[in-house]
């Protein structure tokens, strides 16, 4: 039995694991050393070295002046895992459509390990430039506090939602993000009355977001579809009677693409 796995885990590879986390520290820093890697992981000089040498072998780095960084090969495999899938191949002309007619960024979203990940992003002529909004296809997000995440949670088995709060927690991002596990279950609960979901100021303050499940003829969801926006965008009956129609309706549009293509 390899080092962390216990009698009722499945087996890993102890090197594959130290090469995720090396891939993950160089990714969070942006490129490291070999002994900043070192104390970085608490690993020997020599252990990150050939770490970081092999990954470099075989594509996954590349070095710059003594610095190891992310190679593109994360980006040819990255767009390859986004072309296969469905929901991004149907769901995409309905974000280009909705972000042009709202002039707000607009997501297709799906959960993988319990965050959501952003699948597809454009963003409107008339919304905010700002290096958050940018950079989220970059991270994972917790799911709890953004719209599109909510409309999915609401749709997922209460125990697989369940697994995630105490997997991944309910961090606070501003005062009004949903911290508490009986509070969210009480949005969820709305949110499958009403078939969709809000973001007012959860993620960023002065900032919401509506967002829709996506879902197969099973009732299974497979992500979500939102716009975002300043509040000053979502307000009134903007914010709750308008764009909750449009999205539904793009929603729509896009289960019925997904289910007839899945037949054909």
């Amino acid at each position: 039995m390899t080092a962390g796995d216990t009698d009722d885990s499945p087996r890993t590879l102890k090197t594959v694991s130290v090469a995720a986390d090396v891939v993950e520290a160089v990714r969070e820093h942006g490129s490291v050393g070999v002994t900043e890697l070192a104390d970085l992981l608490d690993l020997s000089k020599s252990t990150a070295y050939i770490h970081l040498k092999t990954l470099e072998k075989n594509g996954f780095l590349v070095q710059r002046d003594g610095e190891y960084e992310i190679a593109f090969k994360f980006f040819v495999i990255g767009e390859y895992a986004r072309h296969r899938s469905p929901l991004y191949r149907y769901g995409k002309p309905e974000v280009d459509e909705l972000a042009e007619e709202t002039g707000q960024y607009t997501h297709i979203v799906t959960e993988e390990n319990g965050f959501g990940i952003n699948l597809y992003q454009v963003k409107g002529e008339t919304s905010i430039s700002d290096d958050y909004q940018s950079e989220k296809p970059q991270h994972r997000d917790h799911l709890h506090y953004t719209a599109s995440g909510k409309a999915i949670l609401a749709y997922l088995p209460r125990d697989r939602v369940e697994e995630i709060v105490e997997s991944h927690g309910l961090p606070a991002r501003t005062d009004n993000t949903i911290t508490n596990p009986d509070d969210l279950f009480a949005e969820l609960e709305a949110i499958r009355e009403r078939g969709y979901a809000y973001n007012d100021g959860e993620e960023i303050e002065g900032f919401r977001a509506i967002g829709a499940p996506i879902r197969n003829p099973k009732g299974e969801v497979l992500g979500s579809l939102s716009v975002s926006g300043p509040a000053s965008f979502m307000r009134d009956e903007r914010f709750h009677e308008d764009l909750p129609e449009r999205i539904t309706r793009a929603v729509n549009v896009i289960e019925v693409s997904l289910n007839m293509n899945s037949h054909a």
